[in-house]
């Protein structure tokens, strides 16, 4: 310290006075966090703020200002530090801890920096790599190599255009069901007759919303049961679901424990649809997570499959009932599902894989965008932010949205061009290039990316009456309006009493106490301006509080700064700030600042000044409040960067600011009180451009969205004995099963292109046994080959009855074997170990099994040989890790072998799969891996045994092989949708399609044979393959056999986010087996409710 004496009586300084929150230049840091860390404080405006000069001088200037305006603060903290040796120690401490920070600071930039300069590099070399494989085929003729089109609804590119399809299809009923977790959220449609929304964070219910209540339950919550209100006003939609949390918790109201709640429309005449038996608006509450606890988003990962096979079920359900009401006898499948927020995003994209339906997604905020915010601040590093806010496992699911989605709905241009733009499945050139491409009808190469849409929300205008005062002065006599001497309302009254002079007009910011809605720099500009405060009043609505001490701790650290702001300018009798307010009085609070006025006297002209609404926020998504002030007539000062940039350009009723610049907060607050013809023109512009931002009007362009997207949905004939869901009306013997079956022939009609052709030749629409015989077995026997290859089944032929099928949900338990052996000994010990511990009758039908691998179905077989174990043991067999699906059969249906394969689930899951483009892009990857690691030989090579949806990898020496997230990021990065899984202890890669996986598969078999999940027993090990996270939770129930696959954790080290951050430890339908024996099996068995006989 020699030679900087002057740092030492600044550090002391400091230790004295405590917190220069007054200054205007302080950081931002400090105006974010409200509570003041010397050591941050010194990093900040020293180290990184300051050369010495500008610092001594600095302090040279604070220091006396300090000292005088803060002594009972000093005298208050010198005193504890009286002792000279301990000040001398605190000191040292302190400088050795910025030291350690700043050095660890400037050691993330760097970190982040070299991070940011490699994912640039990566992203230009994959769009080269895109743009070369797509220019081959350019000297060709672009039609020669064009992508099919059937099934393609023409796009909608207007409100006019929209309004014409509504009309034309008018007497069609939709159906939306709307999914919304209590942390998260998500949105579905159906089609001509039914859709479904999905959105899944926050409290919700449809009156009396507790908007503030935490940060889970903010606009967005208002947001999302508004849509299904509307959406449930419009022509044609017949039902609108809202699928979110229930509750049932001590700490939060019982109404949010209630299964269904019917949203009241707003006025009877918008409810332009036919009134039908299970029509209208709904909350549809899913029972999920732990029992009897209100949890935070950033908990509730693990429990996203148990989400979607609730929602799942009851999407079912309902359709099933639609289908009887409008569907005629046939199921009402959803068009559309729609998430909100991550986890809804998520829960989307499985419901989307599971149903065979378009998916959409509305981000509302995003965590690579917040995770940079972080990043710069430089308090914490990757690991720590992701240890609060499980931030990359929130990333993954945006980034699975993205993969899954058809449209992605935004609300401003600037959530597209500066936070999509940050994820890997997102390129907005490439995305403009492949829209081209599509539009000529050129190939893409398997390639995709969904198209962003912008659509403000809408807000519901009905009940807004703007206060019209004579807009060129009023009478003098008349300045004292109702609100100013009388108000009648409880909330008029409750913000009034704060004021002195409740004459004047008052700016209101209506924001939660957070660092990011910058209240604190608003204040500090209202106290440092006097004409500002000479000429209005202050009104801080910050949400709903009892006593500061219960709140989070950000929250408590920002409303105490506002608190002792307000006592260092004086505000009192300035500044309002009410505990408690109604979501039923937001409105009321709006009307009072629009009919507050102040009269001043210019020249010859009485001029009459109302109200004024601010949005201080440092980055706002999009900023609803700003739309409800603007419908209430209040002129508006906001932030620039964000939603309130395009709001703004629509309305042009008021001026934008740069939220740090507290100077320009007060000159833009002042311009609009001071200048009435400013004024009066913001309002009008406001009051008459409104009406672009109703909900009619953003139903009208969300369903054009909508209906541009390419139908899809579960597609299969069945007999009319048997139908998903409903019982069959041929009585079945429960001994009826897929393996009982002696000659199980399934026939299917499915194009190279993946779509199936019209006709009668298909799985649930087989003839009788006794009407196939002998010929019909031999064609089966010709086509089956060419189905297990990928090709054309249009010569498949018919085989039993549908009658023998539906037999299958009628097992009261369905063991899952989903166990990763390595060796074939061990998958052949463990499968031989469980046939023993379930020790039931398993030739009486109440008992199936099934085998679910990453092996090919020649491996399995040829496993089964070795153990001299039958095919018709089992009921099905899912194979390469869920991208196939196989029955047994008596006869050699396929390659020879005795499985006949599903060619429904192969056409489920084929949507949005690369083919050919993808597997040259992974042939070039392996051949460069190959090449970066010649001296080691040959790293990977293409396994032979792969097929149409598994391309199959053999790793020679799997610890040179970059992890899964790497190649899945390539992937992405080029805009091919798949699902990478290292499996068999890292010995194998296999890549297939999106939307297929053991567990999806599992969701597929109840959607198709109406296969109760719950019936489902999951055995699977300590570890497994990359895909074992998705095989636990959920409906199903779960038995972990301890000490089994343990080698496999290797293959979790370099994930994205940590395995335990996904798995539900306190799910009760998890249960953990001492080992792998018979006793160990039987005795987790009997904790699930499930006994051997």
């Amino acid at each position: 310290m020699a030679g900087n004496d002057w740092i030492n009586s600044y550090l002391e300084a400091i230790l004295d006075v405590g917190p220069p929150i007054d200054d205007p230049n302080s950081s931002l840091l400090l105006r974010e966090r409200g509570r003041f860390s010397p050591t941050r404080y010194f990093v900040e405006e020293v180290i990184t703020g300051f050369d010495e000069t500008d610092l001594h001088r600095s302090w040279a200037r604070v220091r006396p200002l300090d000292l005088q305006t803060s002594l009972p603060t000093a005298f208050a903290f010198a005193s504890s530090i009286r002792n000279s040796q301990e000040r001398n120690t605190r000191l040292e401490n302190m400088c050795w801890r910025i030291w350690n920070l700043a050095r660890q600071k400037k050691q993330l930039e760097g970190e982040e920096e070299q991070r940011t300069s490699k994912k640039r590099i990566e992203r230009e070399r994959g769009r080269r790599e895109v743009i070369a494989d797509m220019s081959e085929d350019l000297s060709e003729g672009e039609s020669a190599h064009g992508d099919s089109t059937r099934g393609r609804m023409p796009r909608i590119s207007s409100v006019d255009a929209m309004e014409s399809w509504a009309s034309q299809h008018k007497e069609k009923k939709i159906y939306f069901v709307l999914i919304r977790h209590y942390d998260d959220c998500m949105v579905a449609l159906s089609s001509f007759n039914s859709t479904f929304l999905c959105s899944l964070h926050g409290l919700i219910r449809g009156e009396g919303m507790e908007l503030g209540r935490d940060s889970d339950t903010g606009g967005q919550v208002k947001y999302v049961v508004e849509l299904a209100r509307a959406l449930g006003a419009m022509a044609g939609v017949y039902r609108v679901d809202l699928l979110t949390r229930q509750i049932s918790a001590p700490e939060v109201d019982r109404t949010y424990g209630e299964p269904t709640e019917r949203l009241n429309p707003i006025t009877s005449e918008n409810s332009m649809q036919e009134i039908g038996e299970s029509s209208g608006a709904y909350i549809v509450r899913i029972p999920f997570g732990p029992s009897g606890k209100y949890i935070p988003k950033e908990l509730l990962w693990p429990h996203i499959p148990e989400f979607v096979d609730g929602a799942l079920s009851h999407i079912m359900q309902i359709s099933k009932v639609l289908g009887e009401q409008i569907g005629g006898g046939q199921p009402v499948w959803p068009v559309v599902i729609h998430g909100h927020y991550a986890d809804a995003g998520n829960s989307a994209a499985l419901l989307s894989g599971a149903l065979n339906v378009p998916m959409l997604f509305t981000g509302h905020s995003l965590g690579r965008d917040k995770l940079e915010q972080l990043l710069k601040q430089g308090r914490q590093s990757r690991e720590e932010i992701n240890g609060a806010y499980k931030i990359m496992r929130r990333i993954e699911a945006e980034e699975i949205s993205l993969d899954a989605s058809e449209v992605i709905i935004t609300s401003t241009r600037q959530e597209i061009e500066e936070q999509w733009r940050l994820y890997d499945g997102f390129d907005p050139i490439l995305e403009r290039k492949l829209r081209a491409r599509i539009k000529r009808n050129v190939s893409c190469y398997g390639r995709f990316m969904p198209r962003m849409a912008v659509v403000p929300p809408g807000m519901e205008f009905h009940h807004i009456v703007p206060h019209d005062g004579d807009m060129d002065g009023e009478a003098e006599g008349n300045e004292e309006t109702p609100a100013t001497t009388s108000p009648d309302l409880p909330i008029w009254s409750e913000i009034m009493r704060f004021f002195t002079n409740p004459r004047k007009p008052m700016i209101l910011a209506l924001a939660r106490a957070d660092p990011k809605k910058n209240i604190t720099t608003l204040v500090k500009a209202f106290g440092e301006c006097r004409s500002l405060r000479e000429l209005a009043n202050l009104t801080l609505i910050m949400g709903n509080r009892d006593a500061i001490d219960d709140m989070s701790s950000t929250n408590a650290s920002v409303l105490l700064s506002i608190f002792k702001l307000i006592d260092k300018y004086d505000l009192y009798g300035h500044v309002a700030y009410p505990k408690h307010h109604k979501q039923s009085e937001v409105p009321e609070i709006y009307r009072l600042a629009a009919k507050t006025k102040l009269s001043l006297l210019f020249s010859f002209n009485c001029k009459l000044i109302e109200g004024v609404f601010i949005n201080p926020a440092f980055i706002e998504p999009f900023g609803l409040t700003l739309i409800e002030a603007a419908a209430y007539g209040l002129p508006i000062v906001a932030t620039k960067n964000g939603g309130p940039v395009d709001i703004h350009r629509v309305l042009d009723n008021g001026l934008l600011v740069d939220p740090h610049d507290q100077q320009s907060i007060a000159d833009a607050l002042m311009k609009l009180v001071a200048d009435k013809q400013l004024w009066a023109r913001c309002k009008q512009n406001g009051l008459k451009n409104i009406h672009l931002f109703s909900w009619p009007e953003h139903c009208k362009t969300y369903l054009a969205r909508i209906a541009s997207c390419r139908p899809r949905h579960p597609q299969w004939q069945r007999s009319e004995s048997f139908d998903i869901g409903y019982e069959s009306s041929e009585p079945n013997s429960p001994g009826t099963s897929l393996r009982d079956v002696q000659d199980i022939s399934l026939n299917f009609n499915v194009s190279l292109d993946g779509e199936k052709n019209d006709g009668s030749d298909t799985l649930g629409n087989a003839l009788e046994p006794e009407e196939s015989g002998a010929d019909g077995n031999s064609q089966l026997k010709s086509a089956a080959p060419a189905l297990c290859e990928g090709g054309s089944m249009e010569n498949a032929v018919r085989g039993v009855g549908a009658g023998n099928f539906p037999s299958l949900r009628r097992r009261k338990s369905i063991f899952v074997i989903a166990v990763d052996c390595e060796m074939t000994s061990d998958i052949l010990d463990t499968i031989k170990t469980i046939f023993g511990a379930v020790g039931m009758d398993r030739t009486g039908g109440s008992v199936g099994f099934i085998l679910s691998t990453a092996s090919t179905i020649a491996e399995i077989n040829s496993v089964l040989e070795s153990g001299g174990l039958s095919p018709i043991e089992f009921d099905a067999f899912i194979c390469n890790s869920g991208s196939e699906l196989y029955y047994p059969s008596s006869g050699e249906e396929c390659l020879g072998l005795p499985f006949v394969v599903d060619s429904d689930y192969c056409s489920h899951i084929g949507y949005r799969w690369g083919g050919e483009g993808l597997k040259k892009t992974l042939v070039r990857w392996v051949s460069s891996l190959n090449e970066k690691k010649g001296n080691d030989g040959q790293l990977i090579a293409e396994d032979e045994s792969g097929s149409a949806h598994c391309y199959a990898f053999k790793v020679k020496n799997p610890p040179l092989i970059p992890p899964v997230k790497e190649l899945r990021r390539l992937m992405r990065i080029q805009a091919l949708r798949c699902h990478v899984i290292c499996c068999q202890n890292g010995s194998k890669l296999n890549v297939i399609p999106v939307l297929a996986s053991r567990s999806q598969a599992l969701r597929y078999l109840y959607v198709r044979w109406g296969i109760n999940l719950s019936n489902f027993v999951v055995f699977v090990g300590e570890c497994g393959d990359t895909d074992y996270e998705g095989l636990l939770g959920g409906a199903h129930k779960t038995v972990v056999l301890k000490g089994v696959c343990n080698d496999a954790r290797k293959l979790h080290t370099n994930r994205g986010y940590p395995l335990e951050d996904v798995i539900p430890f306190d799910n009760p339908n998890i249960v953990e087996s001492e080992g792998c024996s018979r006793d160990a099996i039987s005795a987790a068995l009997a904790k699930l409710g499930l006994t051997s006989s």
